[in-house]
Formats: C-alpha cells, structure tokens, sequence
C-alpha cells in the first residue's frame, strides 16, 4: 500500500515532457502579424505536442535572406514565409527544401492537391503537380472604384468597368467631371504585366511560364502587352491613366478621393474600406476586346510556407499537423474573412459563402470568382522563372521610361526583356540543375 501511495506521489510530481518548438518566420506585420500570433496560438491550444513559435523577420527579401544566412550556419526555422516570385530560386535549392508533398506523405498526414484552388496550388506545384510548399497568404488583383466620384461623374455607380476600353472612358468622364486622375493601379509589372498577361491567355515566356525548364525565354514584349503599355502611356498624357509609383504607393491616392478608379490587391480591401470616406465599389480586372481567350484567369501575389531540410525528426511531425490544422475549412475562412487573402481551398470558400460572409461584405468573393474563372492554361497558372524579383524591378524600370515618354512601349519592352533574358542565363548557370 504504502510503495502504491509514493510511486503515485512521485507521478504526480515528474514533469509532463515538454512540448516541441517550431520555428516559424514570416514577414506579416502589424494587423496581418497579430492574425498569424492568432493562427500559431489556436493551433498551440488544439494540442499539446508541438508549439508553433512565429518570428517576424521584416520584409519578404529580408526574411528569406535571414533564412539563407541561417542555414548556413544550421541555425534555420522548420518553416520560412517566402514571396511567391521566389519560388522558381526555392524550388532550385533542392538540398535545403523539404517538399510539402513528401512530409505529408512521410508523416502520413491527409493531404488532396485537389481540395486546393487550383489557379494558387498550380504555382506552388512541379511539373508532374507534386506541392513544393504550402500555400499560405494567396491574393490577386481586382478594381476598385469610387461611387461617389462615379455619380458626380454621371456615370452609374453600381457598373464598374469590365473592358479597358471601359476604364478609359470611364476615367475620362472622371476627369471631366474635376477627379485629379481617372485611374491608377498598384505593383506595376504584377498587374499590367504578368496578370494582363495571364487574363488574356497569354505567355510571359517560354517553357510555360518557366514551369517547363529554367533555359525560359522572356516573351511578353508581344504586340498585345505593346498596346496596352502604349494606351497607358497615352492615356497618361491627360491624366486618364496616372502613374503612382511601385508597390503600393498607388493606393493612399483612391483612399483619399484622387483617382476615381483603382487595380490593386485583393488584399488590400480591408484598408481600402477603412480608410476611404466614401462607398467603395469593385469588379474584376479588365480585359482588351478581341483578344481571343481574354478573360481568361488571374494570377496570385502573396507568400507560401517552405519547410526547411536538417531540422529534428519530431519538429516535422508537427510541421506537418500545423499544415493540415492550416488547411481546416473553419481555419481558412476566418484567414480568409480576416485578412482579405484567398482560401487556399474549396471548402473554405463554400464555408465562408455558407455564413453568408460574400453577402454581408460585397466585393469579397470577387477575388475567388476571378482566379476560378476557367481552368488555369500553360499561361495563367503562374510563373516559375529565376530571379524574377529582379526582372520584376527591370521591367518596372522601363515601364517608368515608357509611361514618362522617355521610351516608346515597345522600345521599353523590347529592353526589359532583354535585361530579364541576362538575369534568366545567370540564373540557369548557376542552377544545379543545368
């Protein structure tokens, strides 16, 4: 009796065993960091094996160098937040990855591609469609448009543009009518670029966009992207068009009544709709008029979640149920509804249409009807090419030329693809896999 009563004191008394830490690192700050604190923490309290620890780094390049530097020294994160144009420079890294598809399979966690939207799983996937890592904080661009500048303008505030030649129009009838600038648009390649391209079923290179090898040849310096930087360009001259800088410097200037009409993230509608001291409408991008399968899909922006190699064999199994925590229904409606970015998968949205979200917030559900709009092509399922952060900063280069009229539209293609064709053969050089 008495052994009974000190081996049950002593039971009592041992430590339970500590849970497992996982390290984290992302690039969300303010609003968007508490709502990652808040993912980590749910999952933390659903179990008591692994604690999900989240660590902001800085910006996307920031964060990703950090990891690099980290790993160097085989001081990295289980899991690391990387920019979704740096998957093809990720994807090349092959010993310092961990390809989701394989640590779900390993850990024998359920996983379907196919429970995923395909148009944001697809630029995440290889070749054969295998999830290289998980998709995360998916967005894409939509219109935004003034309806208080649209009634003074004697144009009908519940039809937004569906056409360019529509914003054209529209964004002259605004000027008419004293608007500073018709309409502008954020993250100028990203949208006037790689989503024109995809929206109008059309290739910004070749090897499908990279997907199909890294020797990739630029080719969106083709007669229709021509056209259309070209009407920009003219349309800026008047002040139809007026460009705002890169990133998101186009975006203060809607909120503050300046343009009536603005492209930017879906993401974003959440501080458009805080900021704005007027009612905000909003449509899907537009498209160009006989161009043949225009529209066509949208393409995303936003991050996904790589999980690095050399990390203890038990911070994986975690990894790995974080991932299929993350990838609940309920879980991805309230990310989706709280922060503005897509639901990585089809349940989650029909889960958030269900709780009448779509209805009670309009313009919510526009982004998922927009990347849904058909089945993504060869062109529109993403971009998968080396340094695409740097050619995004070439092509954003001539485009200033080009909407300054120190360039023509084609003479400013012409030498942004020039200059990305350079970085693409420094890139395939230095790849393992040339």
């Amino acid at each position: 009796m008495q052994l009974a009563i000190v081996s049950s004191l002593l039971g009592m008394a041992s430590p339970s065993r500590a849970a497992t830490d996982i390290m984290w690192w992302h690039a969300m700050s303010g609003e968007l960091g508490k709502q990652v604190e808040k993912l980590a923490a749910d999952f933390n309290a659903s179990q008591s094996e692994y604690r999900i620890v989240p660590s902001y780094k800085g910006n996307y390049i920031e964060t990703v160098t950090a990891a690099i530097f980290a790993f160097r020294s085989r001081s990295q994160p289980a899991i690391v937040q990387v920019s979704e144009i740096a998957t093809a420079t990720m994807t090349a890294a092959r010993g310092a990855i961990y390809p989701v598809f394989e640590l779900m399979r390993d850990q024998g966690e359920p996983f379907t591609p196919s429970a995923y939207l395909p148009a944001v799983a697809g630029y995440y996937a290889d070749a054969s469609g295998n999830m290289l890592s998980f998709p995360f904080n998916a967005s894409t661009p939509i219109l935004y448009y003034n309806k208080t500048l649209f009634r003074s303008a004697g144009l009908d505030p519940e039809k937004p543009p569906k056409t360019w030649a529509e914003v054209g129009a529209d964004g002259k009838r605004l000027r008419a009518a004293g608007a500073l600038c018709g309409f502008t648009t954020s993250w100028p390649s990203w949208i006037n670029v790689e989503n024109f391209s995809a929206f109008h079923n059309l290739p910004i290179s070749t090897r499908a966009n990279g997907f199909g090898g890294i020797d990739a040849v630029l080719t969106f310096n083709n007669p229709v992207v021509v056209r259309h930087i070209a009407q920009l360009a003219e349309w800026q001259t008047t002040k139809i068009f007026d460009y705002s800088g890169r990133a998101q410097a186009a975006e203060p200037r809607f909120e503050n009544g300046e343009c009536g009409i603005f492209i930017g993230s879906s993401a974003t509608r959440a501080d458009i709709k805080a900021y704005s001291k007027f009612e905000v409408g909003y449509g899907m991008m537009p498209y160009w008029d006989g161009v043949a399968g225009a529209p066509q899909n949208s393409i995303i922006g936003g991050a996904t979640l790589w999980v690095l190699r050399d990390r203890p064999s038990q911070e994986y199994r975690g990894v790995a149920k974080f991932f299929a925590f993350l990838s609940k229904p309920e879980v991805q409606a309230a990310w989706h509804q709280n922060t503005g970015y897509l639901p990585i998968t089809r349940p989650a949205y029909d889960l958030t249409r269900s709780q009448g979200f779509y209805d009670a917030n309009p313009g919510t559900a526009i982004s998922i009807e927009q990347i849904t709009l058909h089945p993504p092509t060869e062109n529109s399922k993403g971009i998968r090419l080396g340094s695409m952060v740097l050619i995004r900063d070439a092509i954003e280069d001539e485009l200033e030329q080009a909407f300054s009229g120190k360039k023509s539209a084609q003479v400013a293609l012409d030498s942004a693809a020039e200059r990305g064709n350079r970085l693409l053969r420094q890139f395939e050089r230095a790849s393992p896999d040339r």
